[in-house]
């Protein structure tokens, strides 16, 4: 019992370290763009034959830029653990928004309209499916944990450390974990309760992560940006004397 209690003790410190050394702007555009990317999901953005896009895809190549400039400063369990930490939250705005939905009052745009359809509507919108839910905190912590293993291993086999080094974890470790969570959300969600066929699902997992990918190139620039600046200012020094100092 005395050896459970210390792992948590120990796990809460690297924690609280953790997100103390790493900037709050990253972190909070992070915990957004999943709580975005997740209630936008809720539209279609493109759907024809097997092109099929959710709004969902404005947010979530910014979620995967978080955790590339994270994973190549921090390594690849700290940007598990943020991943972690951002699935927590976006699963408690989930419950608070559905509980929300229950409230008897009216959506603003009902007084606009005066339709009850629309306010129905609304309230299942912002209250969300449970299996929706489930598919999308599924893909993501999946992809999430793939994203960062995969940018962690290219990462320590690259020699360049400039901005090729960059793109090419980053690129590769985005375009496979954005399949997985399209491939997974598609299948718990589009294929068994959509009727989605698997050639469907296949297809638009794969345009989808090119889409995603696309959009995270045009803004990789910034994100290497912000970690070679990171690295000059020798942000996060305090976690790694810390973890250095644990693993003596």
């Amino acid at each position: 019992m005395n050896k459970f209690h210390n792992l948590i003790k120990r796990e809460l410190e690297d924690y609280k370290l953790l997100f103390r050394n790493i900037p709050s702007l990253t972190i909070s555009l992070f915990f957004l763009s999943v709580v975005c990317a997740n209630l936008m999901a809720n539209k279609e953005l493109l759907n024809y034959k097997y092109v099929a896009l959710d709004c969902g895809f404005v947010f979530s190549w910014i979620m995967f830029l978080c955790m590339d400039v994270i994973c190549k400063r921090w390594g690849a369990k700290a940007s598990i653990k943020v991943s972690l930490l951002a699935l927590f939250v976006n699963l408690s705005v989930c419950i608070i928004f559905y509980l929300l939905s229950l409230a008897p009052g009216m959506w603003g745009e009902f007084y606009s309209t005066d339709s009850i359809q629309i306010n129905n509507a609304l309230n299942k919108t912002f209250g969300g499916s449970w299996y929706v839910v489930f598919g999308s905190a599924t893909a993501f912590i999946i992809s999430s944990i793939v994203n960062a293993l995969l940018n962690d291993f290219i990462g320590k086999r690259v020699l360049s450390n400039g901005f090729a080094g960059f793109a090419l974890r980053s690129y590769t470790s985005t375009v496979l974990a954005q399949y997985v969570d399209n491939f997974i959300f598609a299948t718990i969600v589009s294929k068994f309760f959509f009727g989605w066929s698997w050639t469907q699902v296949f297809v638009c997992s794969g345009i989808g992560a090119v889409f995603e990918l696309l959009a995270e190139v045009l803004f990789s620039g910034i994100g290497y940006k912000v970690v070679k600046n990171w690295e000059k200012e020798n942000v996060g020094k305090e976690y790694f004397d810390y973890v250095k100092k644990k693993a003596e």
